[in-house]
């Protein structure tokens, strides 16, 4: 598929892909296009044996201002219903494999909600991350009052959500909303290197812990623990789990497969 608004790239690292927003002029603004070649990009990574990883990324400017308002001003309740947008967002939100935000710059509305979407997120000293839909009527539609109340605490998220106010990249680490802060000359850098040490992991390991974690934030401690068991013992059905601790025993690296 021919991508207009984002650009990817699976060759940077050893089982590495990574998408690039790429609508600079509007500050990498998620038009519904946008997040349709988003979700089909995601869809492909996903299904690719060769990719263990996905980053995700903007510019220095912006990663992602937020949603394109032009876009949406118009509409009413049962268009908004229509459209649907949010069914995208919910199919890239099941990506299976490990999913790394490297942000820069603007990360605000949407953008700030997308990064929530990942797994993890590398931002660079010069970003911005913020909820400020209360500012144009409305209110985040994407996550960001149940995401952003879940990483950093009802005190803070209510206090964003209702005021619009942005925290910076060293305010978004002290709360806990991301990995780590670098300089901007290397955000995506030190991103792809995170991204490559999960990649060095076993891939189906790596799949079933991301669900176990995710698992945590809609169940209740018992049924959580259920669940991580389950995955756990799935794994000894792999001979990933065979080769990793045959491995350790015999003091040398893993050569893990995916099988």
């Amino acid at each position: 598929m021919e991508y207009e608004y984002i650009q990817t790239n699976a060759q940077v690292a050893d089982g590495v892909a990574v998408i690039t927003l790429n609508r600079p002029k509007e500050l990498n603004a998620l038009c519904l296009e946008l997040m349709e070649e988003l979700m089909h990009a995601f869809g492909v990574l996903d299904h690719d044996a060769g990719v263990r990883c996905i980053v995700i990324t903007g510019n220095a400017r912006a990663f992602a201002a937020g949603a394109d308002i032009k876009q949406m001003s118009g509409r009413t309740a049962i268009d908004m219903l229509n459209v649907d947008q949010f069914s995208i967002w919910d199919r890239i939100r099941k990506t299976k494999k490990p999913v790394i935000a490297a942000v820069s710059g603007f990360a605000l509305g949407g953008g700030c909600e997308l990064a929530m979407l990942c797994d993890m997120i590398v931002a660079s000293e010069t970003a911005q991350f913020g909820q400020p839909e209360i500012k144009i009527g409305v209110m985040p539609g994407a996550g960001g009052t149940q995401r952003l109340t879940r990483a950093v605490g009802k005190a803070l998220a209510m206090e964003m959500v209702l005021t619009g106010r942005f925290i910076t990249a060293r305010e978004a680490f002290a709360a806990g909303l991301i990995n780590r802060v670098v300089p901007v000359e290397i955000y995506l850098q030190e991103a792809i290197k995170l991204a490559s040490q999960v990649a060095a992991m076993a891939p189906v390991a790596s799949r079933l812990a991301k669900e176990a974690v995710l698992k945590a934030f809609d169940t209740t401690l018992d049924e959580g623990l259920q669940f991580e068991r389950k995955n756990f013992y799935m794994l000894f059905a792999t001979e990933d789990q065979k080769e990793g601790m045959q491995a350790f025993i015999e003091k040398r690296p893993p050569l893990f497969t995916g099988k």
